[in-house]
């Protein structure tokens, strides 16, 4: 089977979806359950999974058994603010060693900090996590992560919430060209094309929340987002014809022709 392979384990979904923006925690269960993730993102400065006895915790709707919670930093500007997060997520995950690091640089775009991106993941390697990065959509910064230690490099396709799709996707075919670990593609898309186009285009996965919590109909496009998922994948594999300009190749055969 054609397994997307992170740190050793392998998972038969390259769909990951994340858990905020939903109206409600029922909203989010129904969604993860039509996309068919097995990683499921938590962003732990944003939501309950037991920080606080006294509010809804979404591990209740979301099952550890079946899915792995994958908690990530959103919300933090600074190296050590994202090393804090993520110790904390391990206590409350009993030793869960995969997180998600972000690192942002700004409030209004959310565009990474890479210097500080960069200073959390070699923190967090040496600290014994095995860590997925929200990153630029630069080679050469994609390949740094990787030798601090990351187990999957995840460039944005654009900025968080646009669903602007792929904006460059010459630096994406880079990053993927150079990288030894797992690429997917991070924030950016906004329908199913897009997620088809990034796996077509290489990629290992893609990681998506917005696109479909802010769906009209957040379930029928998870079910969507499932299928160009794999659609990408299975074509991507098989090996696209190669394009031609103005070059006739009629799918029929030209000899024979009845009445010729």
């Amino acid at each position: 089977m054609d397994q997307l392979v992170i740190a050793g384990r392998g998972y038969r979904s390259r769909l990951l979806i994340g858990t905020g923006k939903y109206r409600d925690f029922d909203a989010t269960r129904a969604a993860i359950e039509a996309s068919g993730a097995e990683i499921v993102t938590v962003a732990i400065r944003r939501v309950n999974i037991g920080q606080d006895p006294k509010q809804p915790n979404l591990l209740e709707v979301i099952d550890p058994a079946r899915h792995v919670i994958l908690p990530n930093t959103a919300g933090c500007y600074s190296a050590g603010e994202a090393v804090r997060t993520l110790r904390l997520a391990r206590e409350l995950l009993d030793g869960q060693a995969l997180v998600k690091l972000e690192v942002l640089g700004d409030a209004n775009n959310l565009f990474p900090n890479m210097p500080e991106t960069l200073k959390a993941a070699e923190i967090l390697a040496r600290d014994g996590f095995q860590v997925m990065v929200y990153c630029a959509d630069d080679p050469i910064q994609a390949k740094m992560l990787e030798d601090a230690g990351c187990v999957a490099i995840m460039p944005l396709a654009s900025l968080i919430g646009s669903g602007m799709g792929i904006v460059n996707p010459w630096n994406l075919a880079l990053i993927i060209r150079n990288a030894k670990v797992p690429v997917l593609v991070d924030a950016g898309v906004g329908t199913a094309s897009d997620a088809a186009l990034a796996m077509e285009s290489g990629c290992d996965g893609v990681l998506m929340n917005s696109a479909i919590a802010l769906a009209q109909n957040p379930v029928l496009m998870a079910s969507a987002m499932r299928k160009a998922v794999e659609a990408g994948r299975e074509a991507y594999l098989a090996g696209r014809m190669p394009k031609k300009l103005y070059h006739a190749d009629p799918s029929s055969p030209t000899t024979g022709l009845i009445g010729a």
